[in-house]
């Protein structure tokens, strides 16, 4: 019995012994093989090539008056008539404004008697010299002593001298009457009026501020990066937060062609057609500009450029070992970073670019799209 009882025991185990050996194999079988210490890992790269870029962006801008002038007395006195107000239309050699200078105009009225009793001397001394001219010149000698004629002509070049300065400076007096008057240097409108009718008045206040502003000069000051890039176009779009839903259009007519040091940017000058009044002078407005570079350049995707404290750099494969490039930044698209250095069309740049990996470094190199 106990034989019969070993025997079928011994059977069991031998066949879970193979079962056992038989899972076994198979699951070594389906294991994987371990890798190398020593294999290289695989890096993502990928191949650059230049292109021309194109950038839109955002700028504040201001509108202003195509002319504006503010309209001083040139002579001391006091308003005898103001025949404009604010928010009038004016027209170019309009009369805006009246002074009246009493002082002025006595010594006007002085110098025209001045002058009248000069040109009275000049004319009889011109008279007497005439008449002994004619008497020296007659056939009988000794009429007209030589010393007398002489006499005679010199008092008639200094009457003639001195009525010539007599009528410039009544001439003078008479331009400066002009000054009592106020004239429109332009088309426009009266934008301000800081004074009244009996008003004292000189040249230390404005009496009259006027706008021309049926035409607008629309100036943005664009960033020192951006002004190497050309205007894609010579028109640009802009908005007013009057008229938040609608876009106006100005054209390009100038630029500074300088940089502020202050600011770092230069002046762009847009002029927009404002014959409907629909825009106010002074409103802030923002300009879409469309910049494209003169020539072509490379686009990177930014996790491409490495920067540390000591500089900024791309990951460069050459013969297969990682080489460090040196690269300035440009502008930022909407494709990626502008950047300039050591690079050219087809070289193969490390998609994700970090310091740790050291010029000399070797790897799989993977090209991806």
């Amino acid at each position: 019995m106990n034989n019969k009882t070993n025997d079928r025991f011994m059977k069991y185990f031998i066949a879970a012994l193979g079962i056992a050996s038989l899972i076994s194999c198979q699951e070594d079988t389906h294991s994987p093989v371990a890798a190398p210490a020593n294999a290289p890992d695989t890096v993502p790269v990928f191949v650059i090539h230049d292109t021309n870029v194109t950038k839109n962006l955002e700028l504040p801008a201001e509108l202003l008056p195509y002319e504006q002038a503010a309209l001083f007395a040139r002579v001391q006195g006091y308003i005898k008539d103001l025949k404009v107000d604010m928010g009038d239309k004016i027209h170019q050699g309009q009369t805006l404004a009246i002074i009246e200078a009493p002082e002025l105009q006595t010594k006007y009225a002085e110098f025209q008697a001045s002058l009248q009793a000069a040109k009275a001397k000049y004319m009889s001394s011109a008279d007497v010299f005439q008449r002994l001219s004619k008497a020296a010149q007659a056939k009988t000698p000794g009429i007209i002593a030589p010393v007398d004629l002489e006499r005679s002509r010199n008092q008639y070049l200094a009457d003639s001298a001195s009525y010539e300065a007599s009528r410039q400076l009544a001439r003078s007096y008479k331009e400066v009457a002009g000054y009592l008057m106020l004239t429109a240097p332009f088309d426009g409108m009266v934008t301000a009026r800081n004074a009244d009718r009996g008003t004292l008045v000189g040249n230390n206040q404005a009496i009259l501020t006027v706008q021309q502003n049926n035409k607008l000069r629309l100036r943005v000051a664009v960033p020192e990066l951006y002004v190497a890039s050309g205007a894609v176009s010579k028109t640009a779009n802009f908005r007013v937060d009057a008229f938040p839903n609608k876009l106006f259009q100005a054209t390009l007519t100038r630029k500074s062609e300088s940089i502020d040091p202050q600011t770092r940017t230069e002046l762009w000058e847009y002029v927009y057609d404002n014959s409907h009044h629909d825009l106010k002078t002074g409103s802030y407005a923002y300009v879409k500009l469309g910049l494209q570079r003169t020539g072509n350049s490379f686009i990177l995707p930014p996790p491409t450029i490495v920067t540390n404290q000591e500089r900024k750099f791309v990951i460069k494969v050459k013969e297969g070992k990682a080489t460090w490039v040196d690269v300035r930044q440009g502008m930022s698209t909407d494709k990626g970073i502008e950047v300039f250095g050591d690079l050219s069309n087809n070289d193969t740049l490390v998609v994700r670019g970090t310091d740790e990996r050291k010029p000399g470094s070797t790897a799989y190199w993977k090209v991806v799209q």
